[in-house]
């Protein structure tokens, strides 16, 4: 019964994830990321609550980040694409994008 509990739990959690945008969830992963990287760290150092609150701090901010770094590198991509595209219907060589 007493690993079935924590079994239950964990699917429970993941399952409110599924109706999630890409940032909500590249901010989630990075904060439990660093949360779990801050509190190793700050066990080592001596303060794993510190640690801890620090870690989940820089890894939201790098899941933040990360996703719109990704978002511009989409947007780029379908501009390029629809760019490509429409000279191609014209019959004109599409000219690279700039970068």
């Amino acid at each position: 019964m007493k690993r079935i509990v924590p079994l239950v739990v964990a699917a429970l959690l993941l399952a409110g994830c599924a109706n999630m945008t890409e940032q909500q969830k590249s901010a989630g992963i990075g904060t439990l990321g660093g949360a779990a990287g801050g509190a190793v760290i700050g066990a080592l150092a001596g303060n794993a609550a510190l640690g801890t609150a620090i870690g989940a701090g820089v890894g939201l901010i790098g899941g933040l980040v990360y996703n719109h770094v990704k978002e511009n590198q989409e947007t780029n991509e379908r501009a390029a694409y629809t760019q490509g595209y429409a000279a191609g219907q014209q019959g004109k060589p599409s000219t690279p994008p700039v970068q």
